[in-house]
């Protein structure tokens, strides 16, 4: 069903506490995108009106780490463990078996904590929004919880303080598995190299070596200042009115909030004035041979994506040049004899405020690294010398028109596919509806490709003159993983020299008191759910109207 046509482009009614900013109608996904602002708070929300009975909700924060301690991941976790309405252990779970959702989670990105959910019933999104939306801004943050979800000191033996120590922790464990992957190390460690200066330089997820210097009271600073209206943004897609949701916010969270004095947002990162040739290494098992396991890539750092048409330009560059294996420089990567196929980061990242372009090899060894920057670069002025012939600038421009229109896969609502779209230019205090519409853009685009020098221009700019290059050298190494295990033993073994026997007895005590809580059993009688009388009373209306037509 389309959308009433006196509504396009016109506000809804909003909440009294809130100021309409702008409504746009975007014809081609057939909803209509409302952006509001609270006034008291400067809390953003993104209203999506859809003729769907698939309501989405989702409201992330600007997080913005300033090391590799992995503080907004482990507040991800913390905050769901109880809150002030709800002082259960695990809420969160206890709504999935409690609940119809048809999604529920939470993500940490590089600068933002997200936390959506999407429902068919109205009652259950409504149950849904309060256990949500108390989790976020009124969590408990229980130093159990920091200690079970983050990091800990636990004995060996735990209630044997003459044993060895040793580190223990969800988000610990779950990383030290994350980084153990030489694709996630290879990533991170180009983005440390691209992103000198920057929150991108450090592991948001957080680093295994540094997981253990959070402390419980920095943790909760980071969610006194992050997690506030003030940085927060909402966003709703669906058929239930903006001001039924605004509603809620107000009467739940906004009203209990003054704004925040401080404005949190990424920088631009400083340029290099030349390229960086690096050389870093990887964790291989012994046991494996490490020839041939070398990964050679090359980074740069583009401009801004809350750009659009610098977005657009930078997806379609790196479509030219990557999009399949006729592609110009994906043939050279996957015919060279260089290496075994290319880098599984080949390609734009353009979730970061500033975006990036990697191409690379993997299967490679570091003698090859020269030999890959040549290769590149030889693709690429060729490229710039003689252009790329126009069927194919139109066939690659005719894909992401495509890719405009047809939102689909990752097994996430269409709702939420919509909102994480337009998530990125949210964060960075972008334009969303122009995030979410791109027609005007590839208009644009379109006329520009009509010029033959167009794309030897685009290659040259963000490419052949970039000085903000490095290219990287990741090489394995069969003893790292034995050195790290060697020097977490010896930082454990220090610290537990250095420990008094109350400090060791505090340690066995803390673990004691973590095995109760696990077995203790919450009461989720207090968490909302739908009832059967509430779910046979909607299944009779839905059969009435649909006899009646």
């Amino acid at each position: 069903m389309a959308l009433p046509q006196h509504d396009i482009n016109l506000p809804e009614q909003c909440h009294s506490a809130f100021q309409w900013v702008r409504s746009e109608h975007i014809e081609s996904l057939n909803i209509r995108v409302d952006q509001y602002q609270h006034s008291n708070t400067g809390a953003s929300h993104y209203h999506i009106n859809a003729d769907n009975t698939e309501n989405v909700f989702l409201v992330a924060l600007r997080t913005i780490p300033t090391d590799s301690s992995g503080v907004a991941h482990i507040l991800e976790h913390t905050a769901l463990c109880g809150s002030e309405k709800y002082p259960v252990r695990d809420p969160f779970f206890m709504m999935i078996r409690r609940s119809l959702n048809t999604f529920m989670n939470a993500f940490t990105s590089s600068d933002w904590t997200a936390y959506p959910f999407a429902s068919q019933n109205r009652k259950d999104f409504n149950n849904l929004l309060d256990v949500y939306l108390d989790a976020v801004f009124f969590s408990r943050l229980h130093e159990l919880d920091f200690a079970q979800e983050g990091h800990r000191l636990e004995f060996s033996e735990p209630h044997n303080i003459h044993s060895e120590l040793q580190y223990k922790g969800v988000v610990y464990n779950e990383m030290k598995g994350a980084m153990s992957s030489p694709v996630s190390s290879l990533w991170q460690t180009m983005s440390k190299y691209l992103f000198p200066s920057t929150t991108y330089h450090f592991n948001s997820g957080g680093e295994p070596t540094d997981i253990p210097d959070l402390s419980y009271q920095q943790l909760k600073e980071f969610y006194r200042v992050h997690y506030h209206p003030s940085n927060a943004v909402f966003m709703t897609y669906g058929n239930i009115p903006a001001d039924q949701h605004q509603e809620k916010f107000e009467e739940q969270v906004l009203s209990r909030f003054k704004r925040l004095d401080k404005v949190i947002s990424v920088g631009d990162e400083k340029r290099y004035f030349s390229p960086l040739s690096i050389e870093e290494s990887y964790a291989l098992d012994a046991e494996e041979d490490k020839a041939n396991k070398t990964h050679l890539v090359m980074g740069w750092l583009l401009g801004h994506s809350i750009n659009l048409e610098e977005q657009l330009e930078a997806q379609f560059l790196s479509s030219v040049l990557l999009e399949n294996s006729a592609s110009p420089l994906m043939q050279a990567l996957e015919t060279t004899d260089l290496g075994n196929a290319p880098s599984p980061l080949c390609g734009l990242e353009d979730s970061n405020r500033e975006m990036s372009f990697l191409c690379g090899l993997e299967g490679s060894t570091p003698e090859n690294a020269q030999a890959l920057e040549n290769l590149v670069l030889e693709v690429l002025e060729r490229l710039a010398s003689e252009g790329v012939p126009r069927p194919q600038l139109e066939a690659v421009l005719h894909q992401l028109e495509l890719n405009q229109r047809e939102i689909g896969g990752d097994h996430y609502p269409f709702g939420l596919q919509l909102i994480l779209s337009g998530l990125p230019a949210a964060i960075h205090r972008g334009d969303v509806i122009g995030a979410m519409n791109l027609d005007p853009a590839l208009e644009k685009l379109r006329e520009k490709i009509k010029d033959p020098d167009y794309i030897k221009k685009l290659i040259t700019t963000q490419l052949l003159d970039n000085a903000h290059r490095v290219r990287l050298s990741f090489k394995p190494d069969q003893h790292l993983e034995q050195r790290r295990a060697a020097a977490e033993k010896a930082r454990l073994a220090h610290l537990s020299a250095m420990m008094s026997e109350t400090e060791k007895q505090a340690v066995a005590e803390l673990a004691e008191r973590l095995e109760q809580r696990q077995a203790d059993k919450d009461d989720e009688g207090i968490l909302p759910k739908v009832s059967v009388a509430e779910l046979t009373e909607k299944l009779v209306l839905t059969e009435s109207i649909s006899e009646t037509n």
